[in-house]
C-alpha cells in the first residue's frame, strides 16, 4: 500500500513506519521537525529510515494547506496515519494555541484532503489523557467531556473531527487511544526518558506528587504492532492500545535504579493539576478485533531502553531534556 504518515520523525511515528517499510509497504513519511524537542533525535529516527528504499521524506507541516495538498496531488494513498501531533500535558498550558493549530486545524486539513483525493481510510493517533476522571479501567465507550488539559481537549476535537469525516464522507477511520509509550529514542520530555538520562548524568530528578500514581506503561514495539494491525479495519472505531497491567511511578524509579546500576536523587513536587493520577487501559476490544496485546513487559522495556542509552550515550550525552 501507499501510505502517508504526518510525524515520520517522531517517537511513535518513527516505528511504525520502520514496521510498514520492513512489510514491503511505500511510505511518505512528512514532520516539521519542530524544535519542542531536541531535534537531533528526530534526524537519528529519520536517518534509520532513509536506509529502507520504499521510504520517502518531506518537510511538511500538516498546518501548510497548500504543502500538504502538494503530496496528496504527486501520491494516490491509501491510508493516512496521522502521528503528527504536538503532546505534552503540562506544555499544552503554556502554549494552548499551538496545540490546537496542530492537532485540529492539521487534523482537519489531511481529512480534507482524504475528502478531496477520495483517500477512504484515516487512522487518528489519540491518547489516554481523554479518560481524567473517569472509573479503572479505562474502555473506550466511557464519556470523555472533561478534558483537564489544552492538549487533551485538542485530542478530542481531533477525534470528533475525524467522526464528521466519517459520517458525511465515508471515510473508514480508525481512532487509537495510546497510553503511556515509552522505549528506545523516546521524547525527552517523557519521565522514562528523562529520568534515565539525568540518573547517568548524576543529576537530580523532579517527581510531581509522591511516585504513587501509576502509569499503564506501553512500548512501542508493542503501539507500533497495533496501529499496524488496525490497517485492517473498516468502519469507524476506538480502541486502547495499552499496557493492561499499571505500575507505580515508584516503581518505574526501582527498575531505573537497577539497570542503570545508579542511585536516583529525587526533589518531591506537589502533584500537577493537569495530570491523571491514575491510568489503566481495558484492551478487551483490541484482543477482540486487532488480535492485539502486549508482548514487552515493563521490567525488559526499561532494560532495552537503558540498553540504548549506554550503546548511544557518546551522543545522547548531549541531547536538550
Amino acid at each position: 500500500m501507499n501510505i502517508l504518515l504526518p510525524g515520520a520523525a517522531g517517537f511513535i511515528g518513527a516505528k511504525v513506519a520502520e514496521k510498514l517499510l520492513e512489510k514491503g509497504h511505500y511510505v511518505i513519511g512528512i514532520d516539521n521537525l519542530n524544535d519542542y524537542y531536541d531535534v537531533r533525535l528526530k534526524e537519528w529516527r529519520l536517518e534509520h529510515l532513509k536506509k529502507f528504499k520504499n521510504f520517502r521524506f518531506f518537510k511538511i507541516d500538516i498546518e501548510n494547506f497548500k504543502e500538504l495538498e502538494k503530496i496528496f496531488k504527486e501520491y494516490e494513498f491509501d491510508i493516512v496515519i496521522n502521528e503528527a501531533a504536538r503532546a505534552g500535558v503540562r506544555y499544552s498550558i503554556e502554549n494552548p494555541h499551538v496545540y490546537f493549530s496542530t492537532n485540529v486545524k492539521g487534523t482537519l486539513n489531511l481529512l480534507e484532503l482524504c475528502k478531496k483525493y477520495n483517500v477512504k481510510k484515516f487512522i487518528l493517533a489519540s491518547t489516554s489523557s481523554l479518560y481524567a476522571g473517569c472509573p479503572l479501567p479505562f474502555k473506550e465507550d466511557l464519556p470523555v467531556n472533561s478534558p483537564i488539559s489544552p492538549y487533551a481537549a485538542s485530542k478530542k476535537a481531533a477525534e470528533m473531527l475525524a467522526y464528521t469525516y466519517h459520517y458525511l464522507y465515508d471515510i473508514n477511520v480508525i481512532i487509537l487511544r495510546y497510553f503511556t509509550v515509552y522505549g528506545e529514542a523516546g521524547r525527552p520530555d517523557m519521565s522514562v526518558f528523562k529520568f534515565i538520562k539525568k540518573v547517568m548524568e548524576g543529576k537530580e530528578i523532579e517527581v510531581y506528587g509522591d511516585g504513587t500514581q501509576s502509569r499503564d506503561f506501553t512500548h512501542v514495539d508493542d503501539i507500533s504492532e497495533g496501529t499496524i494491525r488496525s490497517l485492517t479495519l473498516s468502519d469507524f472505531h476506538i480502541i486502547n492500545l495499552g499496557g493492561d497491567n499499571p505500575h507505580k511511578l515508584n516503581y518505574l524509579i526501582e527498575l531505573i535504579e537497577k539497570f542503570t546500576g545508579k542511585k536516583m536523587r529525587i526533589v518531591y513536587k506537589n502533584f500537577h493539576k493537569a495530570d491523571i493520577r491514575h491510568t489503566w487501559a481495558d484492551i478487551t476490544k483490541a484482543k477482540k478485533m486487532l488480535k492485539w496485546e502486549p508482548k514487552i513487559s515493563l521490567e525488559e522495556g526499561i532494560e532495552r531502553t537503558v540498553k540504548w542509552f549506554k550503546d548511544n550515550w557518546d551522543w545522547v550525552k548531549d541531547l536538550r531534556v
